[in-house]
């Protein structure tokens, strides 16, 4: 599998652009996964169903599956930190071609950037590959906008599929490789 991050400042369109980019990937026949950062106490689960009760009753963990999908909810309690990007790479399905993750913009997995000049009435975004040597290129709607000496190469946001394009030109080099602990093993979850 293939893994990049997208990262970006809220508001600046990773979203949107992972949307098109992943439509766009699925229509080319890749199989797409994600990891998605959420903050703190999110609820994917709907209150008053089967699998919300028995959550709430203490369960671990609740697997809802039908013939169509499956979802795996699990508690962490208190006492556990968050999930790193890589043990939750390893939650997901080795076999598909890609793995998108949106957020965790201090990972160390390579990443394209995405950045909007900032509308007058907002604060300035600086761009945060100039201290990030895993973003390996820019993706926005204003290349004119980016500060001279850019090094990186730049993606037209207004373009996924040219985004799309410049992944699977680089797949050799996103290829997915878990890290491994000081003894030399794989870290999984």
């Amino acid at each position: 599998m293939k893994a990049i991050g997208f990262a970006g400042y809220s508001g600046a369109g990773k979203t949107t652009a992972l949307e098109q980019v992943i439509r766009i990937l699925c229509e080319r026949g890749q199989r797409v996964s994600v990891v998605k950062h959420a903050h703190h106490d999110f609820d994917i689960d709907v209150p008053g169903k089967d699998s919300w009760r028995h959550r709430k009753a203490g369960a671990f963990e609740m697997l809802v599956v039908s013939d169509q999908r499956l979802a795996l909810m699990r508690e962490f309690g208190r006492t556990r930190e968050e999930l790193s990007v890589h043990e939750m790479l390893a939650e997901l399905d080795p076999s598909v071609d890609w793995a998108i993750v949106e957020g965790f913009k201090r990972s160390d997995l390579p990443k394209i950037e995405i950045w909007r000049e900032p509308a007058a009435a907002e604060k300035p975004r600086a761009l945060r590959y100039p201290d990030d040597d895993a973003i390996l290129a820019i993706a926005t709607d204003d290349a004119a906008c980016l500060p001279p000496g850019c090094t990186l190469e730049v993606l037209d946001l207004n373009q996924p599929a040219r985004i799309a394009d410049w992944m699977m030109a680089n797949a050799a080099r996103l290829e997915y490789t878990p890290p491994a602990d000081q003894h030399g093993k794989e870290i999984t979850s």
